[in-house]
């Protein structure tokens, strides 16, 4: 394996549970790793809406509460990974790491392999919530946590899994860590690092976070995808070739499809972030200290990260039970379709008894031109959610009276679905808890547990005081061209907050977006966000600036009403946007 000798290769597997199935066995073919070796496989299963629908699964199976088709890519490359000395390690584990780890064992001496399989514990609060509660005020609106949670998960560092390597193990199991700790623990194994190589720790960070996605590092939902050689081959997973000092290149296996250029890896590292400083319990890594280079086909340097102490707190994940939910969507085709809309709310509410009825409801009115072809083109929609602590109440009695008008309203009357039953929903609730609350715990292959340490020096996450004005005269959007002639973009949720991340190819298009793409500028290209909070962050490094639009998802993607709940297109309605 050569540990310590030469860069640690990591590849990525999976950037979400329900990621390509075929993933891990591409990255691991012996006639692909002939030539393009793999030390760690990595992959990502959890997201905040994951924890829920985990949670879920384990109130049906107290066995079940981890990513399964884990478990499914592991009998497809267990084997193969064996054979080449190639370490995994995975936060599937979820809820239930411990249980994970046992069907890992158990499909090990199913295939008649010897596999050392540790598993990291120590996220789950639940149990000890109500002496926390006084900690766990909402992270962005300061309220209180007054509700009953489900699940409520600390997000670990990478050192449980480095002292997990350490100890011999061939899988490690992780539950709730930071994304990026998938890639840190790997590397600080790998490299004997330290708790204070803070430049290191925030390489490692900065590769982490831009392969966690998968494919979105290697030229998936990327803006300039025109860029792509090859559209007809799905793209490559990526690949994060890490040095001893935290440097690293991104890259993927010769032969697949997609791309890893400066673009590409640009759009992944503006993928749900926030400030500049970039909070992890490992350390506090700088993003607008970050060079990106291309040295290669497909071959992007990361390095010049700057890294200093982690924060003092670390970030929970709590989930809470929010109800039951229910949508209609009513169709209005041609001439007077406002008015229509009107009359079919009006007509809905009354039949129902009223709208204070419901905890929630929520009316989006979106026009169509009249005149439009075909049909479908010329046919606006009614958008009516309603929610309510009573499933009944949103169930077939909303639904239903929907239906119930088609005969009696509007003229060209139909719904876009049958009367449905309520669908129950979540609340994301982020907060913070001090470090020492959280006791991180490695179960080593034997069963030995192995408490790890709570940072010891931590930081305020002050700026660098990084100088983020241009140096060259702008180039930009004229009157009249909607900014995705000029720009990229990247956009996602954290909570109930959504991220646009917008870039430029040069310097002389980030002067344009420094000087124009003000937070009132903001606010009238998208009109959605014109009453809420935006902070702007700068990083001309990266020739882009981040805007965060604080409450644009409600209470979370498991909870919004919006059209696109986890604001995966807000970056594409950007980029429509003409400027005026």
């Amino acid at each position: 394996m050569s540990r310590g000798s030469r860069p640690v290769r990591i590849a990525n597997c999976s950037g979400f549970f329900g990621d390509r199935l075929s993933a891990a066995r591409e990255m691991v073919d012996p006639a692909v790793t002939a030539t393009s070796p793999v030390d760690v496989l990595t992959g990502d299963w959890l997201a905040e809406l994951t924890m829920l629908i985990l949670h879920k699964q384990r109130s049906r199976n107290a066995a079940a509460g981890y990513a399964s088709t884990f478990l499914t890519q592991m009998e497809q490359v267990l084997g193969t990974c064996v054979d080449q000395g190639i370490k995994v390690v995975t936060n599937a584990g979820g809820l239930n790491p411990a249980g994970c780890a046992d069907r890992v064992r158990e499909l090990a001496d199913r295939l008649g392999l010897r596999v050392s399989v540790a598993h990291v514990e120590g996220d789950d609060l639940l149990p000890r919530l109500d002496g926390l509660r006084h900690h766990l005020t909402h992270l962005d609106t300061g309220a209180p946590l007054t509700g009953e949670p489900v699940s409520a998960n600390a997000y670990l560092g990478g050192w449980g899994i480095a002292a997990a390597l350490a100890g011999g193990a061939d899988v490690v199991v992780a539950p709730r860590v930071t994304d990026a700790a998938l890639v840190v623990g790997p590397a600080a194994w790998w490299w004997g690092w330290v708790t204070d190589d803070w430049d290191a720790l925030a390489g490692a960070v900065v590769a982490g976070h831009v392969i966690e996605c998968g494919a979105q590092a290697t030229g998936g939902n990327h803006s300039w995808f025109a860029d792509i050689p090859d559209l007809s081959l799905p793209p490559g997973f990526p690949i994060a070739e890490i040095d001893r000092d935290g440097s690293s290149i991104i890259t993927k296996h010769p032969g697949t499809g997609g791309l890893v250029d400066v673009g590409t890896v640009t759009s992944q590292l503006l993928y749900e972030v926030g400030p500049p400083q970039y909070l992890n319990p490992d350390v506090t890594t700088h993003f607008d200290t970050i060079r990106l280079d291309q040295v290669g086909t497909d071959r992007v340097r990361i390095s010049g990260t700057r890294g200093t102490p982690g924060p003092p707190t670390t970030k929970v994940c709590i989930n809470l039970e929010g109800g039951h939910r229910n949508r209609m969507t009513f169709v209005l085709t041609g001439l007077d379709q406002r008015e229509k809309a009107a009359w079919a709310e009006a007509a809905l509410f009354a039949r129902l008894g009223g709208r204070e009825r419901f905890d929630e409801v929520d009316v989006r009115f979106v026009e169509a031109p009249s005149d439009a072809v075909p049909q479908e083109a010329a046919s606006g929609r009614l958008h009516v959610t309603v929610k309510s602590s009573d499933e009944r109440l949103v169930g077939r009695a909303f639904s239903s009276a929907a239906v119930e008008l088609a005969l009696a309203n509007y003229p060209g009357f139909f719904s876009t679905s049958a009367p449905g039953e309520a669908q129950a929903y979540g609340v994301y609730w982020p907060a913070l808890v001090p470090n020492d609350e959280v006791a991180q715990v490695v179960v080593h292959a034997d069963g030995r547990r192995e408490v790890i340490a709570s940072p010891q020096v931590t930081g305020d996450a002050a700026a660098l005081g990084i100088d983020a004005a241009p140096t060259v005269p702008p180039a930009g959007p004229q009157p009249g061209e909607p900014l995705g002639r000029w720009f990229a973009a990247r956009s996602g949720d954290k909570g109930g907050n959504a991220n646009v991340g917008i870039f430029a190819r040069d310097a002389t298009g980030y002067a344009w977006l420094h000087e124009h793409l003000t937070v009132d500028a903001v606010r009238r290209l998208i009109p959605e966000a014109a009453d809420l909070e935006v902070r702007r962050f700068e990083l001309a490094n990266l020739h882009a600036l981040n805007i965060v639009l604080v409450g644009y998802l409600g209470e979370g993607v498991a909870s919004s009403t919006a059209f696109d709940p986890q604001a995966k297109g807000l970056g594409e309605y950007l980029r429509s946007r003409v400027w005026r």
